[in-house]
């Protein structure tokens, strides 16, 4: 048998089932090769290792196990790679240190072990194997073949690095200086990524020759490579300090200050080495990665362009380009730089992810999930490639593979917050995953990224003053033109003249709108904290002395959860932009309201209390909106049933439903809007045509501009809502608009948001308890001469601008009332509880409230 040094390439992904069964799978595997392997089956236990590895690259015991079958084939040298790779994987496991250092003393790099176990001591490994490891390292070439590399025992369970150049060039600032074969063989481990060892030979030159700039340099960049940001800064400031005018340097100071949320040293530190080299491409680019991630396109932009002037081949920045150029909203130049990189690199991975990107905000689907794919060919670890896909996916309905591609995306990386929130996202969607089972994975997400912050948890200093001005945060991505911008919108306009309230915004989107300026005019404090690392972002909540923290995101794009889990403020509540819980035990409060979560029946499915008020959110249609027309039915003589939900609402069974209707009113047609750009309706039409529905009694419509969506409904009688995640927006929509929907109420919170807006108009009637129930409703509106369906049209536009939803100030004082309900059981040392604001408690706030104005008077 011979193992080779070099991995081979790894296999395509398999299918979507396999996928969701590859860890254990993989499990099984690793523990046939152990079981191959130690009854002396080498080529069998090989196989294995390598299967393994196929499928999980970085995979430590597999890697460990085929550096122990190398070393007892006595080809120590071929298995230095594998013992590397299990090392940088998995460093707190013993073992794998005494079977590198051993495999380097039997492959004679004696002073490579030497400082690889000195690096091990500093790491507190200790033990008799650890000393026996010494004793023959200084005994010398006699022991050196003696192993103590182990044969595996039975298996247990158990981004991207930085990449930064290391000069070989040699200067230094004091007489003393390694011999040019050490800094050659520097050299040579940081460009074959074996940053363990570079990490090493370079402490132990820093300690012998501490005023030599390039040991320094490659010593923070080895440590940069391994993720270890905090600790690579020491290091890197050293060497700018000792090589003042070393332009990589410089840069390379910048990427660790950026990697800590240091982001004004960092570009302070690109400018400089700008400054000493103007035409250091990687440097403009770097620059540019940070000016975009601060909002600052135009100058992204500028130094993006620049660094490809200087280097007309610079794949990276043709493609940040692309990214910036994208914001800027100009798409077929942003599509044009990204195909410019493919042809330099066709196998650039995240070339094809963010070419990816951008067709799938342009509603070009089916060409998104075909560039992840060809990402994820060319590299199956690719984790953000599979949450991309499974995003795509997604969107087209297609849930079970976007879930197997998430859950692929996790075993790849399992400290992946985004991918793990996709995943969570995507299962609330699933008709097939009850409550039970989604409380359970939400908490999961608590259990890997919060329970590990907990022990870090610091009292709070803010004074107990149950009567004082708040400081009140609001946290969210979405502070530009999207939907929830538009709910939260009338409230903070109406909390803005509250005395008692000082509001704060924290904008995690780099870029801003004519809508985020708006916002600003409604808060005394705005933050802008894209690119503030999630440690960062909670330090700052401190500093700014917020009270109440409040989540508008929940585990949707470009959350900050993790700030959160840091527990930055004393109470901290989650209101109107995810369905259901944080699965966070550091988030104290969910705000809802009576009709969308009943008192009592939905406590079990959140780690946070529920307060009820008024009404979940408020809801202020266009001022321009068109007029409601006469039901389209009376001139038509049959019924229009509609849908204007996005594409990964409508799954198989919804649309199996939504045909049993269509079937019991054969003259009946259906509308369905907001659907794809590249017109890829195929899945759907077929799922309708399994169902016995006709392409020809189906009017598709793609996302269009808010009038034109609007008038739609002009065609439409009846909307039909999704499930088991309703609509919620376009129900809102559809009311104003006097279409009624019918909806199916569901076990979770994204089931009930129908039932939640029905409610408050007075139209419990459309809410159905189940299938049966729901066919039979739309049975009666279309059974009879549509008299009454064209009176509920005529008013409904009344009757909702009547309801609390179209009534911010009420939701606005009902939410003071809440937080300070909330203030004054902290300051009173109670726990959190439910509790409902209900009109007395908003009474005695509005006589406070007028008291206040009357007397400033």
């Amino acid at each position: 048998m011979t193992v080779s040094a070099s991995p081979q390439q790894p296999a395509d992904p398999i299918m979507a089932q396999a996928l969701k069964d590859l860890e254990q799978s993989l499990a099984q595997a690793l523990q046939l090769a152990v079981n191959h392997h130690q009854c002396g089956q080498i080529e069998e236990a090989e196989t294995l290792y390598r299967g393994i590895l196929q499928a999980q690259p970085s995979h430590p015991d597999a890697n460990h196990h085929l550096g122990v079958l190398a070393v007892q084939m006595k080809q120590a040298g071929a298995a230095l790679p594998y013992f590397a790779a299990a090392l940088e994987a998995k460093p707190e496991q013993q073992q794998y240190w005494l079977s590198y250092i051993d495999a380097l003393i039997q492959a004679d790099e004696t002073e490579t072990a030497q400082q690889l176990l000195a690096l091990g001591r500093q790491h507190g490994l200790q033990g008799d194997d650890m000393e026996a490891l010494a004793g023959r390292l200084n005994e010398g070439p006699s022991s050196a073949k003696q192993s103590v590399a182990s044969e595996p025992e039975a298996p247990q369970s158990d981004k991207k690095q930085t990449r930064l150049k290391a000069s070989p060039s040699a200067k230094s600032t004091g007489k003393a200086q390694p011999r040019p074969q050490q800094i050659d063989k520097l050299g040579a481990f940081y460009k074959q990524r074996r940053f363990i060892e570079a990490e090493a030979l370079a402490r132990a030159l820093t300690a012998r020759f501490p005023r030599h700039g390039f040991c320094w340099k490659v010593l923070g960049a080895a440590i940069m490579a391994q993720g270890q940001h905090e600790q690579a800064l020491l290091p890197m400031q050293t060497a700018a300090q000792l090589w003042p005018e070393d332009a990589e340097t410089h840069g390379n100071l910048g990427i660790v200050l950026k990697a800590i949320g240091r982001l004004a040293e960092a570009e302070a530190s690109y400018r400089r080495a700008l400054e000493i080299a103007p035409a250091y491409a990687e440097a403009h680019n770097n620059l540019g990665v940070m000016c975009k991630g601060q909002g600052r396109l135009i100058e992204a932009e500028v130094h993006y362009r620049r660094a490809l002037e200087i280097k007309l081949d610079f794949i990276e920045a043709h493609s940040n380009l692309g990214n910036a150029l994208k914001d800027l909203g100009r798409l077929a130049q942003a599509e044009a730089s990204y195909r410019r990189a493919l042809e330099i690199a066709p196998a650039y991975v995240e070339g094809h992810n963010n070419l990816g990107v951008l067709l799938q905000e342009q509603g070009r689907l089916m060409e998104a999930e075909a560039s992840y794919r060809q990402a994820l060919e060319i590299n199956p670890a690719y984790g953000d490639g599979y949450n991309n896909l499974g995003n795509a996916l997604q969107v087209q309905g297609r849930l079970m593979e976007a879930e197997a591609s998430f859950r692929r995306a996790l075993q790849i990386s399992p400290d992946d917050a985004v991918s793990h929130s996709s995943l969570l996202f995507c299962l609330s969607h699933s008709e097939a995953v009850g409550a039970v089972p989604l409380f359970v994975e939400h908490c999961r997400f608590g259990e890997r990224f919060e329970a590990p912050l907990r022990a870090l948890w610091r009292e709070h200093g803010n004074p107990r003053d149950p009567e004082r001005r708040l400081q009140v945060g609001f946290v969210s991505g979405d502070f530009r033109s999207h939907a929830m911008a538009f709910f939260i919108e009338p409230v903070l306009e109406q909390l803005a003249g509250h005395a008692s309230l000082s509001l704060h915004a924290y904008s995690n989107h780099a870029t801003q709108d004519d809508v985020s300026q708006r916002l600003r005019g409604h808060v005394r404090h705005w933050h802008t904290i894209a690119g503030l690392s999630d440690a960062a972002l909670a330090e700052k909540i401190r500093a700014d002395g917020i009270d109440i923290l409040i989540d508008l995101s929940g585990h949707t794009d470009k959350h900050r959860l993790l700030s959160f889990a840091r527990k930055p403020a004393p109470i901290q509540v989650s209101w109107m932009g995810y369905p259901g819980t944080t699965g966070l035990s550091s988030m104290d409060y969910y705000l809802s309201d009576r009709f969308l979560l009943p008192p009592g029946q939905f406590d079990s499915q959140f780690t946070e209390k529920l307060v009820y008020l008024p009404a979940n959110a408020p809801f202020l249609p266009m001022a321009d909106a068109p007029p409601v027309n006469d039901l389209p039915a009376l001139g038509r003589g049959y019924v229009t049933f509609g849908s204007f939900n996005r594409q990964n609402k409508l799954s198989r069974a919804v649309i199996a439903l939504w045909s049993q209707l269509l079937r019991a009113v054969p003259t009946s047609r259906m509308v369905l809007g907001a659907m794809p750009q590249d017109g890829q309706y195929d899945t759907l039409t077929a799922w309708f045509a399994g169902e016995g529905i006709e392409r020809e009694r189906l009017d598709f419509h793609p996302r269009s501009n808010m009038q034109d969506y609007l008038a739609l409904h002009h065609q439409v009688d009846v909307c039909l809502d999704t499930f088991p995640y309703n609509g919620g927006t376009t129900t809102l929509h559809a009311l104003w608009m006097g279409v009624p929907t019918l909806t199916l109420a569901g076990s979770t919170v994204a089931g009930r948001t129908g039932a939640g807006i029905l409610g408050h108009v007075g139209l419990g009637a459309l809410v159905a308890q189940d299938a049966a129930a729901f066919v039979q409703q739309g049975l009666s509106l279309a059974a009879d001469n549509f008299s009454t369906l064209a009176r509920l049209r005529a008013g409904l536009r009344e009757r909702f601008s009547q309801s609390a939803p179209s009534q911010p100030e009420l939701i606005a004082t009902g939410l003071e009332r809440a937080l300070r309900t909330m203030w004054q059981r902290w300051c009173a040392g109670l726990p959190t509880e439910s509790f409902e604001v209900n009109h007395a408690s908003m009474q005695n706030m509005q006589n406070m409230q007028n008291a206040v104005q009357e007397a400033g008077a």
